[in-house]
């Protein structure tokens, strides 16, 4: 795969070319329980939060959540009319379902230690209360067997689909960043101990050490550290003195968007990511907590979204307006027939470099 970047004028880090978001901390309000039922929340942002607050106090008897964005309503899934009137109480509709948090976790647990397979995928999904378990085209003879018979062994806690595309990190790139015989998205500026860097996927810092912004260029940046598999996020020291660091997303239409937050995501939410293959796509997230099972190894903890990406986007900010959300990791399918894609959330990858937006 690919990794891709964006020209640059001067010495300013996007523009037409590398582009970023930048953001302050979100501080986000939990929800306080009411006598009445309270407001549904506005948005996605603050729907997350309510939902794990409200998860969080009903404990074995919680069953997941999503986002009805169209009508701005919680729904929060629970195994028990007791803990559906605590969840009403505090501002969601409930929904009472089968299969615990607990034993859907479960579920996935024994996933990973049964079928570990490369091509794979499993996310919890909260609107048919099972896990989805999805095989690409590679997934053949014994090995799709074996997913088969443990996906048979979880009953109606699983549900198992094959792809006819193919799981991949999408190494290539929002605006593009170049390094020798590859091409990433930047995702987001950051700045570390005083100091301005960028975050990107880590299977793109792990291929390149030195970064440009245009293919052979002079180089801008270097890689100080990444992880993948397990995570998928690096972080790149920016060298010029006087390099701009701007906190926008290039929305390849003549228009910038600024950034100025960092969110959690939620199931239902509608969002929008950036890479310089493909540019602007938009869709709605899908699952979060996801296993990508890459050839290269397992990525845990990933954003999955009914939204394309191709080769070239891979680091590319995830985002719904000026909020953050994660970093390009991978997918399947393109954006001529369809596809999904898969992100590494961005507050995730802030706390474990020590940097920060802004």
């Amino acid at each position: 795969m690919k990794h891709t970047s964006a020209p640059m004028s001067r010495t300013v880090l996007g523009g037409a070319g590398v582009v970023a978001l930048i953001a302050a901390a979100l501080t986000l309000q939990s929800a306080q329980a009411a006598p009445a039922k309270a407001p549904e929340p506005p948005t996605a942002t603050a729907a997350a939060q309510r939902a794990r607050d409200i998860s969080s106090a009903l404990g074995a008897n919680a069953a997941g959540f999503y986002y009805d964005a169209q009508n701005h309503k919680l729904i929060v899934n629970v195994t028990t009319a007791a803990a559906a009137d605590k969840a009403r109480s505090a501002g969601a509709e409930a929904r009472i379902v089968r299969h615990s948090l607990t034993s859907l976790n479960a579920a996935r647990a024994t996933l990973k230690e049964r079928a570990t397979i490369p091509g794979t995928s499993w996310a919890m999904d909260p609107k048919t209360n099972k896990v989805v378990v999805v095989a690409d085209r590679t997934v053949t003879g014994d090995r799709l067997k074996q997913l088969k018979s443990v996906a048979a062994s979880l009953g109606d806690r699983a549900a198992l689909r094959q792809s006819t595309g193919t799981l991949r990190p999408l190494i290539a790139g929002g605006n593009a960043v170049w390094g020798s015989g590859a091409r990433c998205s930047l995702g987001f500026n950051v700045i570390k101990d005083g100091e301005p860097y960028f975050l990107t996927a880590g299977h793109c810092t792990n291929a390149v050490r030195s970064w440009s912004a245009t293919q052979g260029g002079p180089e801008i940046a270097v890689t100080e550290t990444g992880t993948f598999p397990g995570d998928d996020f690096g972080i790149v020291r920016l060298t010029p003195a006087d390099l701009v660091h701007p906190s926008q997303v290039d929305l390849y239409n003549g228009k910038m968007q600024a950034v100025t937050t960092v969110g959690d995501p939620i199931v239902g939410e509608k969002v929008q990511r950036s890479g310089s293959s493909t540019h602007v796509h938009g869709g709605d997230i899908t699952a979060v907590e996801v296993t990508a099972n890459y050839q290269e190894g397992a990525v845990d903890g990933l954003i999955q979204a009914g939204v394309c990406a191709e080769t070239g986007d891979s680091g590319g900010p995830l985002f719904e307006g000026d909020t953050a959300l994660g970093l390009t990791s991978g997918g399947r399918g393109d954006c001529l027939f369809g596809g999904e894609s898969f992100y590494q959330p961005v507050r995730e990858a802030l706390e474990k470099t020590g940097s920060h937006i802004g």
